[in-house]
């Protein structure tokens, strides 16, 4: 505990930690304080992704940076399945399908790119194990196919069914967990040789935490994180009114960025210090996490927990989405080097995305649980992950 303190009382930005008890107490006197309680989970979910990130980096030194990313990715993916499943539990499978999509474009467009950008202003050529990058970014192809083929059906076939489409969801539900779990089995016990990292870091100036510590900050951050998120998610509707952003951009950017906050600390520390391994690891292996492994671990649940099943059936605008980012992301990893140029290629197809949901118009509300969709199925999507975000406050 004592290297915990001292991490804390030698780094300025960990005294914003402080703010953390303040959101708690502000969320539950002030609840209609919508704007400053943006404002306040915003600012405490920076000294708990900081800290969050020297964790990972403990551990990532003593277990590989393999490991490191693959356990960031899987703590950081803990608060977006929290939600989620506070979500499905209420039957709001709009925002959930939101929540997937957000994720999967953010983390492999926005943390890939920014990592690149960030390692490549320091570094002339950055250089990463290009076999588990394109191993990641072929199992995200394989999951947005999976979503794809729901939507396609439905296209093809005028009347399948719900009952078809629930029979397809679970189907391709198992298959996705299943290509996963073999996943973790060949990089981590049968081909780990092929993940190795480049081995060119910099070493830490500071001695990295004990397993023991670094774990059970990680236990507890992650904890706190998902609780900050939650007062995050129930006022970022009426604060994005008050900062006239539209409910499409809220949805996919805001909410996504603020989610991955964790994550994205530890991606942009180990690019800075030359172990792109482990940002690309975190990226890649977040988003390939929540579409091979969340998502229908959240579609099988949804018979158990939900009012009602939950289908893979996503709105054609999130898959093409979700295509666009895998297709860009399988691109720029063929190589498995890196420049500055690379990372400002990546955002800018994130900026696309950006601008084109930040000019979005508001959709009519009478249309949002129609079949009729006159602004889109995109943005009544999103429109509805907010209503119920709005509207559910025990759930958040």
């Amino acid at each position: 505990m004592n290297l915990l303190y001292e991490k804390i009382r030698h780094s300025p930005i960990l005294w914003l930690l402080a703010i953390v008890p303040v959101a708690f107490a502000a969320a539950r006197f002030m609840p209609k304080a919508h704007t400053l309680l943006f404002v306040l989970s915003v600012l405490a979910i920076v000294p708990l992704a900081t800290l969050l990130s020297h964790a990972t980096e403990s551990i990532a030194a003593k277990t590989g940076d393999a490991v490191g990313g693959l356990l960031n990715a899987t703590l950081g993916n803990l608060t977006e399945l929290v939600i989620a499943l506070a979500a499905l539990r209420a039957g709001e499978h709009m925002l959930v399908k939101a929540s997937i999509a957000g994720a999967i474009v953010t983390n492999s467009l926005f943390m890939l790119g920014a990592s690149f950008l960030l390692g490549g202003l320091k570094y002339h050529v950055q250089e990463y194990n290009r076999v588990g990058a394109r191993m990641q970014a072929g199992l995200l192809f394989l999951a947005t196919v999976a979503l794809l083929i729901p939507s396609a059906v439905s296209k093809v076939d005028a009347a399948p069914g719900a009952a078809v489409t629930q029979q397809l969801s679970i189907g391709l539900a198992v298959i996705l967990i299943a290509t996963y779990g073999l996943f973790m089995l060949f990089s981590l016990k049968t081909h780990r040789e092929l993940f190795v990292g480049t081995d060119s870091g910099e070493s830490d100036e500071e001695q990295p935490w004990p397993v023991g510590l670094a774990m059970g900050t990680l236990a507890g951050i992650t904890v706190l994180v998902a609780l900050i998120s939650e007062i995050f998610v129930e006022s970022v509707q009426k604060a994005a009114e008050d900062f006239g952003m539209t409910p499409a951009f809220v949805g996919f950017i805001v909410v996504a960025l603020v989610g991955a906050a964790a994550e994205m600390a530890s991606a942009f520390s180990g690019a800075l210090k030359n172990r792109l391994d482990l940002s690309v690891g975190i990226a890649l292996g977040s988003a390939s996490q929540i579409a091979l492994f969340v998502a229908p671990v959240l579609v099988l649940l949804s018979h158990v927990i939900g009012p009602k099943p939950m289908d893979l059936q996503f709105w054609p605008g999130a898959v093409v989405m979700v295509l666009i980012a895998t297709l860009t992301a399988a691109f720029v990893t063929n190589s498995g080097r890196s420049t500055w140029f690379i990372g400002v290629f990546i955002l800018m197809v994130y900026l696309i995305f950006a601008l084109t949901l930040f000019l979005l118009p508001p959709s009519n509300p009478s249309h949002q649980h129609s079949n009729q969709r006159p602004a889109g199925p995109f943005q009544v999507a999103i429109d509805a992950r907010l209503l119920a975000q709005r509207d559910r406050s025990p759930c958040y």
